[in-house]
């Protein structure tokens, strides 16, 4: 089989169109085309549906595109390897991180990485929305939470679960849980809640039990709500390792975990490129450095 032709294909898949990607292969679009053809003949499969104006996946076109995809990003990426050798790193390189990266100890990985690399600039933005990589021209990352975009090529650093929170100050005011059930008689930050109130399912000994909560806030942003649990506003469903990674003080003193034996299921932490191909050598070098660095952070005793 030509790689060729599977290369021309994914392109055509990734672009949408047939104009478009003999655009950019700079090569006709018959022979786009054609070349699609043949390659269907080869499987003995159609993988596009063709129309005047658009143009579709098959059931087997998206099952060999997926596949495909991942065989040519390897590909490209032992070829950048080879290349990127005798290349020094140098450049912008574009991250995105969660608004709490500041738990990661990120700034530190930043400052580890420019001094070994002086030629490399990276330009971080912090945001709690989850970034359009590639519509907004980001080279890589850090993501919490479950991925949605299957497109992207992610690494796993590792996996965390939410636990029962409070401060000791709320404890001493309103007393200690003892059961789920609880939940419902007391204050609760709300993650996310709707009319003031929350569904939350926990698995324990007793498999899952949901219990329904209301409290005096509801937030969208992870990392304002564990500051409100731990400044007592009320018992919170947290991440257990951002609880563990926050640096404590006075007013935000590290919060309690309660009814240990109940969690929530866990959640990932990735670092996340649009694609493998084609990477400059500065994408590459930080990509590698943020996982190798957050890998020992994460997994540290």
């Amino acid at each position: 089989m030509d790689l060729n032709h599977v290369a021309v294909f994914a392109r055509v898949v990734e672009l949408e169109s047939f104009t478009a990607a003999a655009n950019q292969l700079g090569l006709p679009k018959s022979s786009v085309s054609r070349t699609v053809t043949r390659l269907e003949e080869e499987l003995g499969v159609r993988l596009l549906q063709r129309t005047t104006r658009t143009l579709h996946l098959t059931d087997a076109g998206h099952a060999y595109y997926e596949r495909a995809r991942v065989a040519l990003s390897g590909l490209d990426e032992a070829a950048s390897a080879a290349t990127n050798l005798s290349v020094e790193p140098r450049g912008v390189v574009r991250v995105t991180a969660p608004s709490d990266a500041s738990t990661l100890n990120l700034a530190c990985i930043v400052a580890r990485f420019t001094k070994q690399y002086p030629l490399v600039h990276i330009e971080l933005s912090l945001s709690s929305r989850a970034v359009d990589l590639v519509a907004e021209g980001f080279d890589l990352a850090v993501r919490a939470g479950k991925l949605s975009d299957s497109t992207l090529i992610a690494r796993k650093i590792g996996l965390d679960s939410m636990g029962v929170f409070a401060s000791a100050s709320y404890l001493r005011r309103r007393g200690r849980p003892k059961a789920v059930a609880d939940l419902a008689s007391h204050d609760c930050l709300l993650f996310r809640g709707k009319n003031g109130k929350s569904e939350w399912r926990l698995s324990g000994p007793k498999g899952e039990e949901s219990v329904t909560v209301r409290g005096p806030l509801s937030v969208d942003e992870m990392s304002f709500a564990q500051l409100a649990v731990a400044a007592g506003l009320g018992i919170g469903l947290l991440p257990t390792m951002a609880v563990k990674l926050r640096a404590p003080s006075r007013d935000y003193p590290t919060p309690v975990r309660i009814l240990p034996e109940y969690s929530l299921g866990g959640a990932g932490l990735f670092v996340v490129t649009p694609s493998l191909r084609f990477q400059p050598a500065a994408v590459t070098a930080f990509r590698d450095f943020l996982i190798q660095e957050l890998s020992l952070f994460w997994n540290r005793p």
